[in-house]
């Protein structure tokens, strides 16, 4: 069974930076490109950046969102199975919540999100 736990959300002030963890099982990690969405109150859920897997593409190439391109780095672990989400220069329109999930051919049953919450 597919587990997306995310963590390491909260509450930032503009500036600020936060990482995000994504620990997964129940797939193999190291042949799936991962993502990172978000989700703001009212909006649909947003693709953010993506990194892709070490068979159909340069190992670990990444993509970004043009709103947070230059702020955000998406990383992974393939020994931890993990994928991470390094956020800075966080603005109040960051606000949201946070899900990772596989990027093709389509994301698993979504995980429960962490919350990220940019506010003075």
């Amino acid at each position: 069974q597919v587990q997306l736990v995310e963590s390491g959300g909260g509450l930032v002030q503009p500036g600020g930076s936060l990482r995000l963890s994504c620990a997964t099982s129940g797939f193999t990690f190291s042949n799936s490109a991962m993502s990172w969405y978000r989700q703001a109150p009212g909006k649909e859920r947003e693709l953010v950046a993506t990194i892709t897997n070490i068979v159909t593409n340069i190992a670990g190439s990444t993509n970004y969102a043009d709103s947070v391109k230059g702020r955000f780095t998406i990383s992974r672990d393939n020994r931890k199975n993990m994928v991470y989400l390094q956020m800075n220069s966080l603005k109040p329109e960051d606000t949201a919540v946070y899900y990772c999930n596989r990027r093709w051919p389509q994301p698993y049953s979504w995980g429960q999100g962490t919350q990220v919450t940019v506010s003075s």
